[in-house]
């Protein structure tokens, strides 16, 4: 038989201990930072996930759209509310209105009388009320009958612009049931420039 049928032998280079060490430890690492990716990415999406139930159940984050509000809100605003069904007269509250949130201040909670003048001055309850919130007073489209009782398990609204608002003066809004309230208002958060409390 000849040699150069003959089949080769390679040596075999047998890993000192030290270089055993070192792939140990770069598999070690390898393992260590996979580890880590792994519980950074679970974190963030349990934050996520926990931002997103709040976001929906406790503190709703609302874009105001129009005039109603002026001059507390503005068309564009994002304000953030407080998923709650407790406010009293004054408090700014979302509600629920023909599958949209509508924006508006609660004049007055169940079983209060409501009477309004013919220049927009607003008493509850036989007492002038003191509206610094708002710029200018307005009858507006009111087509409720005056003096009118707020039901039980209702609150009875208005918005800050009187001569646009669409509210509980009118029959297509009337009075929010408790069911509705998505929430209060709490902070404005955009613009920056606004950014605060909404009193």
């Amino acid at each position: 038989m000849s040699e150069t049928n003959a089949p080769s032998r390679r040596k075999v280079q047998i890993p000192t201990v030290e270089e055993l060490e070192a792939e140990l430890g770069r598999v070690r690492m390898q393992g260590r930072v996979r580890s880590s990716m792994n519980s950074t990415l679970y974190a963030l999406l349990i934050v996520a996930a926990i931002a997103v139930i709040l976001t929906i159940l406790i503190v709703p984050v609302l874009n105001i759209q129009g005039v109603s509000m002026e001059e507390t809100l503005f068309d564009g605003d994002v304000v953030l509310a407080l998923n709650n069904h407790r406010y009293k007269p004054g408090d700014v509250i979302g509600f629920y209105y023909n599958n949209e949130v509508l924006i508006k201040r609660v004049i007055a909670t169940e079983t209060d009388w409501v009477d309004i003048d013919q220049d927009g001055t607003v008493y509850v309850n036989n007492v002038r009320l003191d509206e610094p919130y708002i710029t200018e007073k307005a009858f507006g489209e009111c087509n409720i009958n005056l003096p009118y009782q707020v039901p039980e398990g209702c609150c009875f609204v208005l918005g800050d612009h009187r001569a646009t608002s669409i509210d509980s003066r009118n029959r297509s809004v009337g009075c929010i049931p408790n069911d509705k309230v998505v929430g209060r208002l709490l902070l404005r958060i955009w613009p920056l420039s606004q950014f605060g409390t909404i009193e």
